[in-house]
């Protein structure tokens, strides 16, 4: 199988963390994809997402798989005899998925929004609003508040173990630094999480 990704890019860490964790990093041939080059928007990768965005997992039999938590989900099913990062029991997985989504809405996607917006890195192909961007960042900050009360005495995000939560949280908020959006000072709980997570072999792929 392929994954089509573009390595600096947070989405696609967060699979590569997800498949480091569970060993499986072997398993799949990993394609460069140059964003700003375009190649995403490609009619030959538009077919294989037409969505234009990065990651795709292509299976062998050429059955392609886009968004990142479905490519993480794949895997968690395709090999349950790894790690298991999407929660075992029904109240794991009801926890790990309602912090994916606040994780998502409140973290992942304004980090991406103010990159976008305050950086016209792709101002070739989208309209970027600098103060959309700006109020995507302040979105981010009170979040960061938020999960720093919520680390406040736990080593984790939830679960009282490492889960899909804590590499999602910690590619964003590792990737939140090219917007110049960082842990404050005072964040002490959510620095101490982020030393520990960045010292996790996954952290390094």
């Amino acid at each position: 199988m392929k994954i089509f990704e573009t390595k600096t890019a947070p989405n696609p860490r967060r699979v590569r963390m997800f498949m480091s964790e569970k060993g499986l990093l072997d398993k799949a041939e990993f394609v460069e994809i140059d964003l700003l080059k375009g190649e995403n928007l490609t009619p030959e990768y538009t077919a294989k997402n037409p969505m234009k965005k990065v990651p795709v997992l292509e299976l062998d039999d050429g059955t392609c798989i886009s968004e990142t938590m479905a490519i993480c989900r794949y895997f968690e099913e395709s090999y349950p005899d790894t790690p298991s990062l999407l929660g075992d029991t029904p109240l794991e997985k009801a926890l790990v998925e309602q912090w994916l989504r606040w994780i998502e809405f409140s973290l992942s996607m304004p980090t991406g929004m103010c990159f976008q917006h305050t950086t016209g890195y792709f101002k070739d192909r989208m309209n970027p609003i600098k103060e959309w961007g700006e109020e995507c960042r302040t979105m981010v900050e009170t979040f960061l508040d938020f999960l720093d009360k919520q680390l406040d005495g736990s080593e984790y995000i939830c679960c009282d173990r490492f889960t899909a939560a804590d590499i999602n949280a910690f590619t964003s908020v590792a990737f939140g630094r090219v917007v110049d959006i960082r842990i404050k000072p005072e964040q002490a709980n959510l620095q101490a999480w982020y030393d520990r997570i960045k010292q996790r072999s996954s952290a390094q792929v």
